[in-house]
């Protein structure tokens, strides 16, 4: 049993949320979620909320509405870039700069442990 989740034009860039992803791949659902509720960084909450999303979707299936949280994984997360918003700052001599303002997309699945190929 299988579910997905997203998360679109989170107002961070990928490459900061890609830190916060790499620490959760692969690990099970509930040491995944201890992680990211006690770590420091701002994409941890919205990496957290996605996954629970996932979840939620996994349980209100027909399929999955036997399943314990303590039977999966995070199968997959990946962080892709966004829109990048420009703006301009005046600077020097009449002159302007670009200000990018980044953001990303958070893809999730969850699977449960039995169907994990190393058991």
């Amino acid at each position: 049993m299988e579910a997905k989740a997203s998360s679109k034009n989170v107002r961070q860039s990928a490459r900061k949320v890609r830190q916060v992803a790499d620490l959760v791949r692969g690990k099970e659902l509930e040491k995944a979620l201890n992680l990211l509720h006690f770590s420091n960084k701002k994409a941890s909450e919205v990496v957290e909320k996605t996954i629970r999303s996932c979840v939620a979707n996994l349980l209100n299936t027909d399929a999955g509405g036997h399943l314990e949280p303590e039977d999966l994984y995070l199968k997959t997360i990946y962080v892709n870039e966004g829109q990048t918003a420009r703006r301009f700052r005046p600077r020097a001599m009449g002159r302007a700069t670009i200000i990018r303002k980044r953001s990303s997309h958070i893809s999730v699945e969850i699977a449960e442990k039995k169907d994990r190929k190393n058991n």
